[in-house]
């Protein structure tokens, strides 16, 4: 995954615009939504170049770099691209300051998506010469049938003993579908159930309908039945060690979606209120734990766990002092234990069920999770959360806020 050349850059930008070619004179308005419409069309790769597309801002549309000024804040609005939740799955993409023919340019190099079809708001882009477009059903077929042969990660793999009566199709058509696929798009493209299953890539195409493990995780009433680790188990205990008493225990299982809203609620149940005094007028009110930290903890650990060759569920014990969320599996991609945390490091192990959370408004902007728990904390009063990384599993732990406990 080597970018390009100084040299070969200036080779595209000689050969004018082409399908995994944009040039963008400035980035704003409707040329932004141009350009993220091409790094959605370069990640796809309809025509199977097998190659890196590349977004070229600050250059006229002969080819000219023009002199825009390529500072911290254009990079970063480029990077977002990726991590903003608008492009699904997140595409792998580099964004560089180069200096070509004498100016500066911003390059956005996108590589081939491992699990096309990838979509931006809703719609599969692609490409046919440098003109823009959306996916025909034939190019969702073409792409589905690229996916099938490519090195899936796991959560696009099959999911061997299920089958399609094993996955809830009137809530995937009810309740995902609208979310995951602009309205027109499903007014218009006429695709018979068994297409956009695939199509979304829960199961694995029209012609194999044997459903991927995202698929089993979201769909499936219980997903236990395939995948023995899909669950959550909470447990309180009255002290600081795992040998006090008990308070409370449950056991989560279900369809994801039911499995996070249930976990939430008892999590809400149990995070009291606290007040302290400031004077006889004035009281601040904040919760032993903040309640998107806690969201944001949690649903990291469902979204990056490891679902493969594991039998381990995500673990949420609350102690007398603290809270600990345990995830089975390591850090993933380009995250490491010394970079875990710090921004702009985001590996995804699971990015088909990252883009399901996504779409369904679980997660809102990616690689951010650790940044909002660590604020929230901040304002709320609590430590910052302590993170424990091994190769095999990350242990999230919070302390509660400092002030006396009162009832809601």
């Amino acid at each position: 995954m080597q970018p390009y050349s100084t040299r070969k850059l200036e080779e595209l930008l000689a050969g004018g615009e082409m399908d995994w070619v944009e040039f963008k004179q400035v980035w704003g308005g409707d040329a932004r939504k141009k350009g993220t419409e091409a790094v959605c069309a370069f990640a796809n790769d309809l025509a199977n170049h097998n190659h890196p597309g590349v977004l070229f801002v600050g250059v006229k549309d002969d080819g000219t770099p023009y002199g825009l000024p390529i500072g911290g804040q254009l990079l970063e609005q480029l990077t977002g691209i990726k991590t903003d939740g608008k492009i699904l799955p997140p595409p792998t993409l580099l964004v560089e300051k180069r200096t070509l023919k004498g100016l500066d340019v911003a390059v956005v190099t996108v590589w081939p998506a491992d699990s096309p079809p990838v979509r931006y708001d809703g719609r599969i882009c692609v490409r046919c010469g440098p003109r823009r477009g959306v996916a025909t059903a034939q190019d969702e077929r073409i792409l589905n049938e690229k996916r099938r042969f490519r090195d899936q990660p796991f959560d696009s793999q099959p999911c061997h003993g299920a089958t399609i009566a094993n996955l809830d199709l009137p809530w995937y058509k009810e309740n995902y579908l609208p979310a995951a696929v602009a309205a027109e798009v499903l007014d218009d493209n006429g695709r018979r159930l068994d297409e956009q299953l695939a199509s979304t890539r829960m199961i694995l195409s029209p012609d194999e309908p044997t459903p991927t493990h995202l698929g089993v995780l979201t769909l499936a009433n219980q997903p236990t039945d395939f995948l023995p680790c899909a669950y959550v188990q909470f447990l309180k205990l009255d002290g600081p060690i795992l040998a006090d008493d008990i308070l409370d225990e449950q056991v989560f299982t279900g369809r994801m979606v039911d499995v996070i809203r249930a976990v939430e609620e008892k999590l809400n149940s149990h995070n009291r209120t606290m007040v302290e005094f400031r004077n006889q007028t004035t009281e601040r009110r904040t919760q032993i734990y903040p309640q998107a930290a806690i969201q944001q903890l949690f649903r990291n650990a469902i979204m990056h766990r490891t679902y493969e060759h594991d039998n381990t569920p995500v673990r949420i014990t609350w102690y007398s002092d603290r809270m600990e969320i345990i995830s089975p599996g390591g850090p993933v991609g380009m995250v490491t234990r010394e970079n875990f945390g710090r921004p702009g490091f985001t590996g995804y192990r699971n990015p088909n069920l990252a883009g399901f959370l996504r779409e369904l408004g679980f997660a809102q902007r990616f690689g951010a999770g650790i940044a909002i728990a660590r604020s929230e904390c901040e304002r709320n009063g609590n430590a910052p959360p302590e993170f424990d990384v091994q190769d095999q599993v990350i242990c999230a732990t919070r302390k509660p806020a400092n002030s006396k406990e009162a009832e809601p």
